[in-house]
């Protein structure tokens, strides 16, 4: 064997000790990554496992957000209870004829006839039940011929028991939100159709 082969060997040699020694790590050749456009990507030789470990940050505490409270009614509601006026009660459901009818609706935008009532009441202070058929436990029985304005009268329409109702204006006249016509507005009570259903009244004012 030449000589010139005997250094080279000695010098390989002596390469691969100092990789073993001195804790180099061999990074293979870059490749490409799927989705890199053609380019290549060298990886990273992993950390010296001798190293100090590297301290991590404590975890970023957020302040909660609180929301401020929402504006309050000028009114305050009270469940079904109130003292509102009859007249202020019946001008406040005036006030919205011609508003469509919607069923489910309870402002201005869109009511169905429990939702009128419940509208209408609230912005007197007072909270009414969601369903017909418990609005008409609410209050107390007027009778037929001691009508008031503001007062609730209730039909049986679509269902037995009372499933329509509106509110007195005066006289024998009732302003609610049919789904006929589509539009809130005013009735006598004294049309054959209404006075054949009708089932009774309620004073909650």
């Amino acid at each position: 064997m030449s000589m010139t082969r005997i250094v080279v060997i000695v010098m390989v040699a002596g390469s691969v000790a100092a990789c073993a020694s001195t804790g180099a790590v061999y990074t293979p050749r870059p490749f490409p990554i799927p989705g890199g456009g053609g380019g290549s990507t060298a990886i990273p030789a992993p950390a010296d496992p001798s190293a100090p470990p590297v301290a991590s940050n404590p975890p970023v505490t957020v302040p909660k957000i609180v929301p401020p409270p929402s504006p309050g009614r000028s009114n305050p509601v009270i469940p079904g209870h109130g003292n509102a006026d009859g007249y202020a009660l019946s001008g406040t459901a005036m006030s919205l004829r011609g508003a469509p009818y919607k069923d489910g609706g309870m402002d201005p935008a869109g009511v169905d006839c429990r939702g009128f009532v419940g509208y209408v009441y609230e912005q007197h202070g007072v909270e009414m039940p969601r369903q017909v058929r418990e609005q008409f436990r609410v209050g107390k029985n007027i009778d037929r011929d001691r009508l008031e304005p503001g007062d609730l009268v209730f039909f049986s329409t679509v269902a037995p028991g009372a499933s329509h109702v509106g509110i007195m204006i005066g006289g024998d006249q009732f302003v609610h939100a049919p789904s006929e016509r589509g539009v809130v507005r005013v009735e006598s009570l004294s049309q054959q159709y209404w006075s054949n259903r009708f089932i009774g009244a309620r004073r909650v004012s």
